[in-house]
């Protein structure tokens, strides 16, 4: 038979398992790997920098179901590969890092770039190994993809040493593998179903808290029927939202501290109490709380505050699971409770505490003055990014999501850089919707030299943002002695607008409200990248917090 050689191999069996994107940065020695992808139908796009082609990939993956593909070049570039391989795993997005390696035969001499590559990333993932033989290859592709899927999913590494990518072996001694199948659907005990419903009756104050895991189960639709047959209040994570609608008349968004601090029951549906949910500890959580937890994996269970119920599974399978339950009890929660009526007066409170905020149209604005123009604007089936500390914590209030999978921000690692990547991985991954990114001024700084990439490839993204010259607060003007500048500023009116139009796209400035309106709607009528620069007040920042955001 005729031969084969170890790049081709690779892109074969990626794509063979599914895996659809590849994001990344040719050079020594994974070049071949880039033009085989290619060849073999998968998408590749080139990135500017690798830790917003590690993004991309774990974005894709969780948009898509199968993990992208990152390929970096050995040492230095899987070193910056690593951010998001982190970010992959504490996220539980699937992802594959490939990096390139020195040949085999060269190990321990000192190699151009040779480090150990997957000693330092096996912290950071799933699985990581090295492929040895190039009739090997598609076994742990099937690995790689299997891991990063099955259970709770993550990240997973795979290095390609030089020799093994240009090797070559006959066709008929290459070891196939099986295409991974979608991940089994494991349901919970029977009895711990009905558990479940019997606290959940008995409870005064219940909430459910829907996370990303319900997103990533493509369990919308067992969700929306078990609250709508419920009525029971429920709060969506950063990135659980959508899978309820935000809208919806039993979400508690609008009221979220008080929802927390006095639920005597809450359902952790596909959500962890990690520092995003304050651990579940008093004083932002009732410490007499009961808690139903649904989980993929057991080792979650209890985490920080111990599981009254554990339903452990596959989050679609097991509401699937308690709708089913459901249909032999009378039982609903009254929409007449006093529970219903505290968290509407609290929710009206807190809209009536930025209220004049939003009505405020001095110039330059305020967070939720722009974002009063933005979400009207906003086209309802748009994917969301956001990025910054503001901009984002504010923007998850203000930007509604209706559907499941649509919104992407820093997330359980905090991540900073993620904004660039994960607007590009949105536009391939749904070219049919519009992408609308939102960035603060030193969020955009991170990724912003991505936005070549996006024109190079004429992804219609659009980006604002939102602009107050500093990391949290900026300066109403610099001091001529510029080594006393605060650590937090930067530069005061940064044209970023002009950077998209030096690449090719369309550049907006706004700094006064009245015009921002009609340069969003210039920006979605634009075919191609967009981005508007809005001057916000260099003390621009939320409304007053009950409690710090590190609060426990």
């Amino acid at each position: 038979m005729a031969e084969v050689d170890g790049a081709t191999l690779l892109a074969r069996s990626l794509k063979q398992q599914g895996v659809q994107f590849m994001f990344g940065i040719v050079g020594f020695p994974v070049g071949p790997i880039a033009a085989a992808a290619q060849e073999a139908g998968i998408t590749y796009l080139g990135m500017r920098n690798e830790q917003s082609a590690s993004y991309a990939a774990q974005a894709v993956g969780y948009l898509t179901g199968r993990p992208g593909a990152c390929l970096v070049v050995s040492g230095p570039g899987v070193v910056h590969g690593l951010a998001g391989l982190a970010n992959a795993q504490q996220n539980c997005w699937p992802m594959i890092l490939i990096g390139g390696a020195s040949p085999v035969y060269q190990n321990g001499m000192g190699a151009f770039q040779e480090e150990r590559q997957v000693q330092i990333a096996s912290p950071f993932c799933k699985f990581a190994h090295a492929v040895e033989h190039v009739h090997r290859i598609p076994f742990y592709v099937e690995m790689a993809v299997r891991y990063s899927i099955y259970g709770r999913p993550g990240a997973t590494y795979l290095d390609m040493p030089d020799d093994i990518i240009l090797g070559k072996v006959d066709e008929a001694k290459v070891h196939a593998a099986a295409t991974v199948a979608e991940p089994p659907r494991f349901q919970a005990m029977a009895e711990d179903i009905d558990k479940a419903l019997n606290t959940l009756e008995a409870a005064e104050r219940p909430l459910v808290i829907v996370g990303k895991g319900m997103g990533w189960s493509r369990a919308e639709d067992e969700v929306r029927k078990f609250i709508d047959r419920t009525r029971l209040p429920f709060l969506a994570s950063p990135m659980g939202k959508g899978v309820m609608d935000d809208n919806h008349p039993l979400s508690v968004g609008a009221a979220r501290s008080h929802a927390l601090a006095e639920a005597d029951v809450i359902f952790l549906m596909g959500a962890r109490l990690n520092w995003i949910m304050h651990f579940g500890l008093p004083p932002r959580f009732n410490k007499k709380v009961r808690i139903i937890q649904l989980d993929i994996s057991p080792e979650a269970i209890s985490q920080n505050v111990p599981a009254e119920v554990a339903l452990v599974g596959d989050g679609r399978a097991i509401v699937g699971q308690l709708n089913k339950a459901l249909e032999s009890r009378q039982w609903f929660y009254p929409k007449d409770t006093p529970w219903h009526q505290a968290i509407a007066e609290k929710s009206a409170a807190n809209a009536k505490q930025i209220q004049p905020m939003i009505d405020d149209d001095s110039a330059p604005t305020n967070y939720y003055r722009a974002f009063k123009d933005i979400t009207a604007w906003l086209p309802k089936n748009a994917v969301i990014v956001g990025e910054g500390a503001n901009t984002m914590d504010i923007g998850r209030t203000q930007m509604a999501n209706a559907d499941a999978r649509l919104r992407l921000d820093a997330g359980t690692y905090g991540t900073m850089g993620i904004g660039m990547g994960f607007t590009i991985a949105a536009a391939v991954a749904h070219p049919d919707r519009p992408i609308v990114s939102v960035f603060g001024d030193a969020a955009i700084g991170f990724s912003g030299m991505e936005i070549e990439t996006a024109c190079r490839y004429k992804l219609p993204v659009k980006i604002i943002v939102l602009n107050n010259g500093g990391i949290g607060s900026g300066m109403a003007e610099f001091p001529d002695d510029r080594s006393t500048l605060p650590p937090r500023a930067m530069t005061i009116g940064s044209g970023y607008e002009k950077v998209m139009e030096a690449f090719g796209g369309k550049g907006f400035y706004v700094d006064d409200p009245k015009d921002l309106r009609a340069a969003l709607d210039a920006a979605l009528a634009h075919d191609g990248p967009a981005l508007v620069n809005v001057k916000l007040h260099h003390a621009a920042g939320r409304k007053p917090q009950q409690f710090g955001w590190h609060t426990t």
